[in-house]
């Protein structure tokens, strides 16, 4: 959840949704995404919605948002949640909860969010809960009570292996404290796990970003996501790349540092199925994500969350404090909405399902991106075997150059 504002018509204050949008709730998965906004310092490169413990102590006595009341105000926003999409049949498929660093929450705070969910909505049996976790907040004990708690999927964020890049990013690890952690995880019965890894950071060798993939490997995932480092305007990396104290990230250095990350992932039975995530098999890959890239509805829940039923886009005021006035007025916390028109919603399609190994439908492209979805096959860009089967696939060199993919197929 990037810190950009963004513009958008009102939400009512009872959060209701348009007749258009919700004529299909029940028919379509659902997921629920709860973003947990706390951390206890902010790292360097992040610019997404959280705030240390310092940043939320209410200067006026006034509402906001802490640890200790965070669970009861996720419970508010799910109980509407279940007013506004109404009595059809709709269980929940997916839960996601991201931060933020869930895992400062207690085992027991983050399974009262997943009763809630359970409550209002029903979980779908086999339903995948996923949490985030830092892995310096967390341990075997706590892994088996969050694994007690329903959770089935844990997320770990490694970034790297190697301790002079984890610095430019402001984080620390003790040394192999992720790959600790997926031994516990293990142990506490988690079937899928998955570790996060940044490439690209300033200072980063081929040989640094190897070591972390290998470390990666060695714990044994059976995912791994792997994301190039974005420089965001507003945080301290971004000012450090502006003062000169760091270079910025290089584009060749990180087409090859994917090329490495896709040659040594695959050799390790790890196999894509979107553009920066890889699984070792369909029961490993993300069901929540999968549902995020080919049009499902999903609620967010909690300050700066997004949200889309049935092409109605929302968020919610981002901070703390603000979503929990609101709450405690009776009104939900959206702060604006956007309803997609089909034209939107097709450019959507395109833009998300291109980047999934099971691709775009031909036929979701007018006349001009026919012509250069041919193109793209004619340059090593798209599969030409799925584009016989009426598929537009990326190859190799296509993830490469997913975006300009896209923006010349729609």
């Amino acid at each position: 959840m990037p810190s950009v504002p963004l513009g958008g018509e009102p939400v009512p204050d009872d959060g209701s949704l348009p007749a258009g949008s919700l004529a299909g709730v029940g028919a379509r998965p659902l997921g629920v995404y709860v973003h947990v906004p706390f951390c206890v310092t902010r790292c360097g490169y992040c610019d997404f919605n959280t705030y240390t413990a310092e940043e939320l102590r209410s200067r006026d006595g006034g509402a906001t948002a802490s640890r200790e009341t965070y669970t009861d105000l996720a419970a508010a926003e799910i109980g509407l949640a279940r007013r506004v999409l109404g009595p059809a049949d709709a269980p929940v498929r997916t839960v996601f909860v991201g931060g933020g660093t869930p895992t400062l929450l207690s085992p027991q705070d983050l399974g009262r969010v997943l009763s809630a969910i359970d409550a209002e909505f029903g979980l779908e049996p086999g339903a995948e809960v996923t949490t985030e976790a830092n892995p310096e907040t967390v341990d075997r004990d706590y892994l088996l009570r969050l694994r007690d708690a329903g959770f089935t999927r844990v997320s770990f964020g490694m970034q790297s292996a190697r301790p002079h890049v984890l610095s430019v990013l402001d984080r620390a690890h003790t040394p192999g404290r992720p790959q600790d952690c997926v031994a516990w995880a293990r142990e506490a019965g988690f079937d899928h796990v998955n570790l996060d890894l940044i490439y690209g950071t300033p200072g980063e060798s081929d040989a640094d970003w190897k070591e972390s993939l290998q470390a990666a490997i060695a714990a044994g995932p059976d995912h791994v996501s792997a994301y190039s480092l974005i420089v965001e305007e507003g945080t301290r990396l971004a000012a450090r790349v502006r003062r000169g104290e760091l270079a910025p990230p290089d584009d060749d250095a990180m087409a090859d540092r994917y090329l490495m990350a896709d040659d040594l992932l695959t050799a390790a039975g790890l196999h894509w199925y979107e553009v920066s995530n890889w699984a070792a098999d369909e029961t490993g890959r993300s069901r929540h994500n999968l549902l995020y890239w080919t049009g499902g509805d999903w609620w967010g829940v909690g300050p700066g969350a997004h949200s889309h039923v049935g092409g109605t886009r929302w968020w919610n005021v981002k901070h703390p404090a603000a979503y929990a006035a609101r709450l405690a007025d009776g009104r939900a916390p959206g702060q604006a909405r956007e309803v997609l028109d089909d034209e939107d919603r097709r450019f959507e399609r395109i833009m998300l399902e291109l980047r999934i190994a099971d691709g775009c439908p031909l036929d979701l492209l007018d006349g001009s991106g026919r012509a250069a979805a041919a193109r793209a096959v004619a340059d090593g860009l798209l599969d030409p075997d799925a584009h016989a089967r009426g598929l537009a696939v990326l190859t190799r060199r296509g993830r490469l150059l997913a975006d300009a993919v896209v923006r010349d197929l729609s």
